[in-house]
């Protein structure tokens, strides 16, 4: 059984890795904002249980096991985030403190009955993917909408923040995911986006716009 501070470190390896599954121990402390020291102690403790290959002064290799070991607390964490949302019907902005506590409970038969309900949904309320019972996920093809072109029509899909201030201004806009966005035109001065959403016009800042992700 995981420790809270070992999952926490294990959603870490999520958020952080890179494409060789890779990930430095200075960019762990950072995101976690603890001491060096204390990082290289748990990451000794995770070569032990053959998550990681761990060498002094070299990025940390997370192993097959450990992959998945970390796909399960995030799979935990956004399966909590859906169940808030569609079943509780609590807003987006407000689950993911709520599912940062719930994501440590020691029992798969919870989830498991959480997903069944929910009826085995892909991504969570932000859009993002949902790691299956084996730590695989299901690869997204989305753009920001900073990358779109004017004159074409969009589906929002997610979002690449869960900050609550953000949601909290999506929903001051009325935008949700799902939603079809027709970019009408790019300001050259500072890129911002005006866009046409059910029959209303917004215009969003370049800000905003490297946040949504949408699908083609």
């Amino acid at each position: 059984m995981n420790t809270l501070t070992e999952e926490n470190y294990l959603k870490a390896f999520f958020h952080l890795a890179n494409d060789k599954n890779e990930v430095a121990v200075n960019e762990i402390s950072k995101f976690l904002q603890v001491k060096m020291p204390t990082v290289n102690n748990m990451m000794k403790k995770f070569a032990e249980k053959k998550w990681i290959v761990y060498e002094s002064y070299k990025p940390i290799k997370i192993t097959e096991s450990g992959r998945k070991e970390a796909a399960l607390v995030v799979r935990k964490h956004r399966l909590t985030e859906m169940f808030l949302v569609k079943i509780m019907n609590f807003g987006w902005e407000t689950v993911h403190e709520i599912a940062e506590q719930l994501e440590h409970v020691h029992s798969p038969i919870f989830f498991d009955k959480m997903d069944e309900i929910l009826q085995y949904p892909k991504v969570d309320p932000h859009g993002e993917p949902i790691p299956d019972k084996e730590g695989n996920i299901i690869a997204q093809d989305l753009i920001k909408l900073s990358q779109c072109q004017p004159g074409k029509t969009y589906v929002f899909s997610a979002v690449t923040i869960s900050d609550d201030d953000f949601l909290t201004y999506l929903n001051e806009k009325k935008l949700h995911l799902g939603q079809l966005i027709h970019l009408k035109k790019i300001e050259k001065y500072d890129q911002s986006m005006t866009i046409e959403m059910d029959g209303s016009t917004e215009i969003l800042s370049a800000m905003v716009c490297e946040k949504l992700l949408m699908k083609v």
